[in-house]
């Protein structure tokens, strides 16, 4: 039998408040019945799922991680037009490829959220993270220097989530 690993009342304090905030929100209200629910499920739910999410994490430089956001926010925006220039033009001619993105990011959460960044990034997708050969394969609709793509995702994505997961100096 695997050992407890929850540690006291908050093993994810940070999921904890959010669940809280999300809940008085939804409710619209400060009544007692819902801030006494709030912390039930502040409480009980981090506690119940821990196993599930594992040990908390600790990200480092919120500058970086504020950075990083806006990053994201932008090429999304862009990739958006890009993508709607490429499905509406009739004379466009898209060049699908795979790109293999060889990473140095260590920290599993971190690997996740670049994942999860490449796929909301429209007209790219995660596809696979190997972990034997340290790299995610990303599928883009229109990429016509595979190389390129690869160093852009590792500068423009990896290397903030190294610092922010990692604490890898800029």
């Amino acid at each position: 039998m695997k050992p407890d690993t929850r540690t006291g009342w908050l093993p994810h304090p940070v999921l904890s408040l959010v669940l809280a905030a999300v809940w008085l929100l939804l409710q619209q209200s400060l009544a007692v019945a819902h801030l006494l629910s709030a912390a039930v499920l502040a409480l009980g739910v981090p506690w119940l799922v821990h196993e599930f999410l594992g040990d908390s994490v600790h990200p480092r430089s919120p500058r970086t991680m504020l950075h990083l956001a806006g990053v994201v926010l932008w090429d999304i925006v862009m990739s958006n037009l890009t993508v709607a220039r490429i499905v509406l033009s009739p004379a466009s001619d898209p060049q699908p490829a795979w790109v293999e993105v060889k990473l140095t990011l260590q920290h599993p959460t971190g690997i996740t959220l670049l994942a999860a960044i490449i796929t909301m990034t429209p007209g790219t997708v995660s596809c696979v993270i190997d972990e034997d050969s340290h790299a995610i394969l990303v599928h883009a609709l229109d990429c016509s220097d595979a190389a390129e793509m690869a160093a852009q995702i590792q500068q423009r994505y990896e290397r903030p989530l190294r610092i922010i997961f990692d604490g890898a100096d800029a």
